[in-house]
C-alpha cells in the first residue's frame, strides 16, 4: 500500500483552490449575448419548455449527467461516525472518481441528519436536481431502510455503494473463483465475518446467484448470528443460522468460502486448514485484511484469495462498479437501479475477466501473466474496457426490465460515445505510474540540492516508483530535508566531490569516448566535477537506470553532457523531444518542442519516426499532422514547402503511418473542418492527435500557451532517441512534473532500447 504522509494529504486538499471539485461553465460566457442567453432574459425559454414538458429538463439542463454523492457521515471509511462536515473530503473524492472513470458530473451533499425519516425527506426533495443519487457512508441498520424507502419514493437511479458496490464486485469474483475450482454456488458452505451494510448486501446478491441460505453462517463483533440474538435488526436476522455451531472455528470446518467485511486479523491462519479443498477467502477489511495475504498463502497452497489492497492479486475495488453502473443507468434515463441491473454488472465483470488482457493493462501493472485464473478473477481498475463492458450491460438490463425511459438503439454508436466521454488521457499517467511501480528502477537526479527534487524523491520512493539517487552536498540536502520535514529514507545521497576514485574512473571513460573530438584527460576530470556529467556516466555504466536533470539550467546546457556521455541510439542521427498535452478531449502529442531549432525536411522525417514510436509507448495510435501556416499549398513559402516535403518523405518511409500535411493546427485538430474542406485527407475521420511542428519556435510557443491558458496539463519534455533513458525537465518544473517524468523514465528503462 502507498505510504501517505499526513502533511502531504493536508496540503493536497488545502492548496488553492481548496478541495477537489469545482464548477466549470459548459457554454460560452464571454459576451453580453452569452450572458443574456445563459440567464435573464434568455433562460426563461427553457424554463417555460420544462414547465410544459417536465422531461425537457434532461434536454435543457445538466440533470441527465449529474449525480449527487450524499452522506450524513455516520460510517465514514474506517473512521466511524465523524459527522457530515468531516465526511466532505471523502464525498468530494467519490465525485472525482465518478468524473475520472465515467465522465459523470457530481455535487457532494453532506446532510446534518441522523434520523432516517428526516434524511429520507431531505434526499427525496432533491430529486428535481439530479439524474441519480449515490448514498455513501451511512451506518447500518439505518442505511437499509433509507435506501429501500428512497428507491420506492424516487424515480431516478439510486444506490448505496457501500452495500451494493462491494456486493457486485465480490459476486463477480466469487462466480469466477468457483468456476476455477469447479464448485457450484448452490452447494458451497459460506462463513461471513461482519454483518454490516456490505455483508448483508453481498449475501443478498449471492442468494440471487443461487447461494443456499442454510449453508451460510454469519458472525459479527459479538459472535454468531442465530435465533438467540433477538436484539439485531430483522434484515440481519434473516441470516441467522440454525446450525449447531457457536464459534468461528466450528463454522470453518469444511467451509468452501470465507467472506470478511469486518476487522483486521480476526481470522487465525490455522483455521484455514479446516476449510474444504481449494478454499476461497475474500478478506476485505482495509487496510489490513482479516488474515494477511502472505500468511494465508503460506498456510495453504490451494487457496484462492482476494483482498481490498492494490498490492495483492484480485483487489476488490468498488471503482470497478459504481461509475459504470451509474453511467449505464443515466444513459437510458432509468427510474432505478434494480436487481437485474446489478446482476448484469456482475456477469459483465465476470466475463471481462476471461477476455484477453490488453497490452496497455499488462504494461500498466508490469505483469504479462494476467490471464483468467486464481490470481486474476476480476479486471484491474485501469482496464479501459470497463466502461464499454459494464455500462452497456447495465443499460440493456434496464431496458429489458422495463425501467429505461430512453432506450438505446445503436449500441456501436453508444460505445463510441462512452469512449469519447472518458478520453484516453484520463488514465495515461495512471498506467505509466502503475507500470513503474511493478518494477522500480534507480533514477539519478543531478540537481538534488533543491526542494522540488527532494520532495519529488520522497514521493517517488514512498509510492514505490523508483529508487532515487540524489547528487549534491549531503549536508545541504539533509538540511533542506529537515527544514521541509522531508523523509529521504531509502534515497541514496552522493556528494560527487568526495568520490575521487569514481570521478577518475568516469573521466577515463569519457576521455576514451571523446579523445578524437578534442577531449583531454584533464578536461574529462574537470567535467566529472559537474553533476550532469557524473549522472550521465552513472547511467552509461549501469550504476543508475535513468537520469533526470534540467530543473535549474537551460535545456541546451543540460542535454549536452548526456549526448556526449551516452549518445543517441543506433541509427538515430539526432534526438528530439515531445510534450504530452492532457486535455479533456484526449491526449495530444507535440514534437519537436525543445531540441531541434530549425530542422530540414529530412530531419523532420526522423522526428516523425521517433514521435510515432513514442506515442505508441503511451498506448495511443498516432494520427500525425505536419503543421504549417498553409493548408495543402494554400500559401507559398519556404516553411510550407519544407513541411510538405517532410510529409511526402515520411509517407514513403513509413507507409503504415497515418500522417498528412502541410496544414494549419486548427484544421488538423478539427474533423469538422477537415471533412468540410479537405475530405480527401486520411485525418478527416478523427483529426490529428499528434502535431509535428516545423521548428522549435512554433512548437515551444504552442505548448507553453496551452500550459498557461489552455486548461491543459502538460507533461514533458519526453526526450526521444537517446541510447539510454535520460529526460531533461523544463526550467522550473513542478514537483508533479518531476514525478511524472521520473515514472516515464522508469518505464523507459524497463522496456530497454527503442522504447522512447
Amino acid at each position: 500500500m502507498l505510504k501517505i504522509n499526513k502533511q502531504d494529504a493536508l496540503n493536497y486538499h488545502s492548496q488553492e483552490p481548496a478541495g477537489k471539485l469545482e464548477v466549470v461553465p459548459t457554454k460560452p460566457m464571454s459576451t453580453q449575448l452569452d450572458l443574456a442567453l445563459a440567464y435573464s432574459p434568455g433562460v426563461a425559454e427553457p424554463c417555460k419548455a420544462i414547465a410544459a414538458n417536465p422531461d425537457d429538463v434532461y434536454k435543457y439542463t445538466a440533470k441527465g449527467n449529474l449525480v449527487a454523492v450524499i452522506s450524513n457521515g455516520t460510517a465514514v471509511l474506517g473512521l466511524g461516525n465523524i459527522g457530515p462536515a468531516a465526511s466532505k473530503p471523502v464525498m468530494e473524492g467519490k465525485g472525482v472518481l465518478f468524473k475520472k472513470f465515467a465522465g459523470i458530473d457530481c455535487f457532494d451533499i453532506e446532510i446534518d441528519a441522523t434520523d432516517p425519516d428526516e434524511f429520507i425527506r431531505i434526499v427525496k426533495a432533491l430529486e428535481p436536481t439530479f439524474g441519480g443519487i449515490n448514498l455513501e457512508d451511512i451506518k447500518a441498520p439505518e442505511c437499509f431502510r433509507i435506501e429501500t424507502e428512497l428507491r420506492e419514493k424516487m424515480n431516478i437511479p439510486l444506490m448505496h455503494d457501500d452495500q451494493h458496490g462491494t456486493a457486485i464486485i465480490t459476486s463477480a469474483a466469487l462466480l469466477n473463483a468457483l468456476e476455477v475450482v469447479g464448485k457450484k454456488i448452490g452447494e458451497i458452505k459460506l462463513v461471513v465475518s461482519g454483518a454490516g451494510a456490505a455483508a448483508v448486501s453481498c449475501l443478498r446478491l449471492y442468494l440471487a446467484l443461487g447461494l443456499t441460505r442454510e449453508n451460510v453462517v454469519v458472525f459479527d463483533k459479538d459472535g454468531i448470528i442465530n435465533a438467540q440474538r433477538t436484539s439485531l435488526d430483522p434484515i440481519q436476522m434473516q441470516f441467522a443460522t440454525g446450525r449447531a455451531v457457536t464459534t468461528l472455528e466450528e463454522a470453518m470446518k469444511g467451509a468452501d468460502v470465507f467472506l470478511g467485511l469486518s476487522a483486521a486479523n480476526v481470522l487465525p491462519a490455522g483455521l484455514l486448514l479446516l476449510m474444504a479443498d481449494n478454499p476461497i477467502v475474500f478478506a476485505l477489511a482495509n487496510p489490513d485484511p482479516e488474515v494477511s495475504y502472505q500468511l494465508a498463502m503460506a498456510t495453504r497452497d490451494d487457496i484462492i484469495m482476494a483482498t481490498g489492497r492494490s498490492d495483492h492479486p484480485n483487489q476488490v475495488n468498488n471503482v470497478l462498479g459504481f461509475p459504470y453502473i451509474f453511467r449505464g443507468a443515466l444513459d437510458v434515463r432509468a427510474t432505478e437501479i434494480n436487481e437485474a441491473m446489478k446482476l448484469a454488472a456482475v456477469h459483465a465483470l465476470a466475463q471481462l475477466s476471461k477476455e484477453p488482457v490488453p497490452e496497455m493493462v499488462n504494461k500498466a501493472y508490469g505483469d504479462n501473466t494476467l490471464t483468467f485464473g486464481r490470481t486474476y478473477l476480476i479486471p484491474k481498475p485501469l482496464d479501459p474496457r470497463l466502461i464499454t463492458t459494464i455500462s452497456p450491460a447495465v443499460a440493456k438490463a434496464a431496458m429489458e426490465s422495463g425501467v429505461a425511459r430512453l432506450p438505446i438503439e445503436d449500441w456501436a454508436a453508444y460505445e463510441d460515445q462512452l469512449r469519447a466521454r472518458l478520453g484516453v488521457n484520463q488514465k495515461l499517467m495512471n498506467r505509466i505510474t502503475s507500470a513503474a511501480r511493478a518494477n522500480p528502477k534507480r533514477v539519478v537526479f543531478a540537481e538534488a540540492d533543491t526542494y522540488k527534487i527532494l520532495k519529488a524523491a520522497q514521493i517517488l520512493h514512498d509510492e514505490g516508483i523508483c529508487t532515487p539517487i540524489l547528487l549534491g552536498p549531503q549536508e545541504k540536502i539533509e538540511a533542506l530535508a529537515r527544514e521541509n520535514s522531508l523523509d529521504l529514507e531509502g534515497c541514496e545521497i552522493i556528494n560527487i566531490l568526495k568520490q575521487d576514485a569514481k570521478r577518475d574512473e568516469y573521466a577515463a571513460l569519457l576521455y576514451e569516448k571523446r579523445q578524437r573530438r578534442g577531449m583531454t584527460i584533464y578536461e574529462g576530470r574537470r567535467l566529472m566535477r559537474e553533476r550532469n556529467y557524473y549522472a550521465a556516466m552513472m547511467v552509461e555504466t549501469g550504476e543508475a537506470d535513468a537520469c533526470i536533470t534540467g530543473l535549474t539550467k537551460d535545456y541546451g546546457k543540460s542535454i549536452i553532457p548526456s549526448l556526449q556521455v551516452i549518445g543517441t541510439e543506433d541509427g538515430v542521427k539526432r534526438v528530439s523531444s515531445m510534450y504530452i498535452i492532457q486535455h479533456k478531449k484526449g491526449p495530444y502529442f507535440f514534437a519537436d518542442t525543445t531540441v531541434n531549432i530549425d530542422p530540414t525536411a529530412e530531419e523532420m522525417v526522423e522526428i516523425i519516426g521517433l514521435t510515432a514510436r513514442a506515442v505508441r509507448f503511451f498506448d495511443a495510435e498516432p494520427r500525425m499532422a505536419v503543421i504549417s501556416y498553409s493548408n495543402f499549398g494554400s500559401n507559398p513559402g519556404p516553411l510550407p514547402e519544407k513541411t510538405r516535403r517532410a510529409t511526402e518523405l515520411a509517407k514513403a518511409r513509413f507507409p503504415d503511418l497515418l500522417i498528412d500535411g502541410e496544414m494549419q493546427a486548427n484544421v488538423a485538430l478539427s474533423p469538422r473542418l477537415l471533412q468540410e474542406h479537405y475530405g480527401f485527407s486520411p485525418l478527416a475521420e478523427k483529426g490529428a492527435n499528434t502535431l509535428i511542428f516545423p521548428n522549435v519556435e512554433s512548437g515551444n510557443i504552442a505548448y507553453k500557451v496551452l500550459q498557461e491558458i489552455g486548461g491543459a496539463e502538460v507533461i514533458g519534455p519526453v526526450l526521444m532517441g537517446m541510447r539510454k533513458p535520460v529526460h531533461i525537465l523544463q526550467l522550473g518544473a513542478s514537483v508533479r512534473d518531476i514525478v511524472n517524468m521520473a515514472a516515464i523514465a522508469v518505464v523507459d528503462a524497463q522496456l530497454g532500447s527503442k522504447a522512447l
